[in-house]
């Protein structure tokens, strides 16, 4: 057994090598744990519960069951897309990194520059918008059946504790990762799927079909005069597929863990697409098992706990029922969490290590092979940006929201990029042939049309407690990507540094002149004996 999977480990380190870069990160993860991480940052259960509220009240049961079925339909051409990249380049920085290989040598830099910052921002907004959520779910169950009364404080307080353990068993316990990763896997399909049939067969009434797919309701008015009526029920529709499509990100995890993958241009792209399917099929068992059981749909919708989950299994099980049921949800966001900052980290550690952040960051831990500043960095950011909490009413949607475009236009950019300009993609084992660039047209007019929706206003009347500052936030880091690239950056970024290369010719990673060097003696056809087996195209 030692030896096929030695020459397995011998081509993947040749493939990386190929493309510049050292084997810096173990390589021990198999595709089953590659899918797993990705599986578990999307985490069905995850996304449904802390926006489910949100979903009842934009658009209502109908468009929260027809809604997830035609996301997922459209995240699966994006997925598709994705998984040819990554097939043809499997490397840690993944988004960024493609599409500086993908685009023509002149803009390489700056299409490198823009899409990792959004990466970057979707990154650490996914985090937060996960683990602020457990920090919420947490404080809202404690309210069961006790005196508890949580504050912004309070929640802010146990999700700085959730981050923290997050950061020590991404730093520490790297080897038990693959087995949490496991647990995690068997969590969220095992576990859920016990919780779903038990809320079923518990139920004492069910509501009917109709109901499930057809009712349509307006909550985002809080005088009863919603979107629906100021504008169209299409309009709440569109705005209320935010459920589905947040949910169902995160997928590019698989890219990222590709250089700690075994025989990765397979296995990273079967990653991405089984964590979409699978979770697909998941997520729908989720939304009807909880819609058909809703008791009550007045009571649900406006549960004196704000979380609808909590309610319905309330009126199911009881007090201790419910806090049994949503302690397993509990944990399931718990190793979603934690996988999204393994995610987010090793996406953090590429760009430094490329230059687009501080090579500060770029260093791997010798004993435990962790990115432990990046582990720490994104536990760092992630805080921060749930800070305004403490004085917003709508900070876990605008994360949610966030998250979803910073990733979504991170992932569109290198598909754009490979539509435009086919003749710098070589493709991978993972090849879909003539179908190509007609998924990838698809998948890049899916985010555009995301983009837009999910910048719109969610609730009527817009004020200050009510604005959807999502564009705001996205406008920032869009001025600081353009900004600082025609500002600074541009005179020293130069795109995916070149380890290998630079280290044959005898300089330092850290020397942002010499790397630009490189990158030019490389443009000019001038590196010379085996050099020429590192060119990226």
């Amino acid at each position: 057994m030692e030896g096929p999977v030695s020459d397995m480990e011998a081509k993947d380190e040749y493939k990386l090598a190929e493309m510049g870069y050292r084997q810096d990160l173990k390589r021990d993860w198999t595709m089953l744990h590659n899918f797993g991480v990705s599986f578990s940052i999307i985490s069905v259960i995850t996304g449904l519960t802390t926006l489910f509220q949100y979903g009842l009240n934009t658009g209502g049961p109908g468009v929260m069951s027809v809604g997830w079925i035609i996301v997922s339909f459209f995240t699966m051409f994006v997925g598709l897309g994705m998984a040819e990249i990554v097939s043809a380049i499997p490397t840690s920085g993944g988004p960024y990194f493609w599409a500086a290989i993908l685009a023509p040598k002149s803009i390489a830099p700056f299409a490198s520059w823009v899409t990792g910052w959004f990466n970057l921002l979707g990154q650490v907004a996914v985090t937060t918008g996960i683990t602020f959520g457990l920090a919420n779910l947490v404080s809202t169950t404690a309210t069961v059946g006790t005196s508890y009364e949580p504050t912004a404080g309070k929640t802010l307080g146990i999700y700085a504790a959730l981050l923290f353990s997050h950061g020590v068993i991404n730093s520490f316990g790297v080897r038990a990762l693959r087995y949490l990763n496991n647990t995690s896997i068997i969590l969220h399909s095992v576990g859920i799927s016990c919780f779903c049939i038990a809320v079923l067969a518990k139920a004492p009434t069910h509501q009917s079909a109709k109901f499930v797919f057809s009712t349509f309701y307006d909550g985002t008015g809080g005088d009863g005069n919603g979107w629906s009526i100021r504008a169209s029920p299409a309009y709440v529709a569109a705005i209320g597929v935010l459920m589905s499509q947040y949910t169902i990100t995160g997928f590019d995890a698989s890219a990222h863990l590709s250089e700690e993958t075994r025989n990765a241009s397979w296995s990273a792209p079967l990653g991405v697409l089984m964590s979409i399917g699978v979770s697909a099929l998941f997520g729908f068992f989720v939304i009807l098992a909880l819609l058909f059981s809703i008791q009550d749909f007045g009571t649900t919708v406006g549960s004196e706990y704000e979380q609808p989950v909590i309610q319905i299994l309330l009126d199911i099980f009881g007090e201790g029922g419910a806090i049994v049921l949503m302690t397993l949800i509990m944990i399931c966001v718990y190793h979603c969490g934690l996988f999204s900052m393994t995610s987010n980290s090793r996406m953090m550690f590429g760009f430094s290590r490329d230059g687009g952040l501080p090579h500060f960051f770029d260093k791997v831990d010798t004993r435990h092979r962790a990115p432990i500043r990046t582990i720490w960095l994104a536990a760092t950011l992630s805080f921060l940006l749930a800070v305004p909490s403490l004085g917003s009413t709508v900070a876990f949607s605008a994360a949610t929201s966030i998250a979803t475009i910073g990733l979504y236009i991170s992932y569109g950019l290198p598909i754009l990029i490979g539509l435009i300009w086919p003749r710098n993609f070589k493709k991978g084992p993972f090849n879909l042939r003539f179908a190509s660039r007609a998924i990838a047209l698809v998948a890049v007019l899916w985010i555009c049309f995301i983009t837009i929706i999910f910048c719109l206003p969610t609730a009527n009347p817009v004020d200050s407690q009510t604005l959807n500052y999502t564009p705001v936030a996205v406008g920032i880091v869009t001025l600081w990507a353009f900004g600082s690239w025609f500002l600074w950056a541009r005179r020293w970024f130069t795109g995916p540094v070149r380890q290998i290369q630079a280290e044959q010719m005898g300089i330092s990673l850290e020397d942002p002149a010499a790397m630009e060097k490189v990158e030019k003696v490389e443009a000019q056809g001038k590196l010379g004996g085996d050099a020429n087996v590192f060119k990226t195209q």
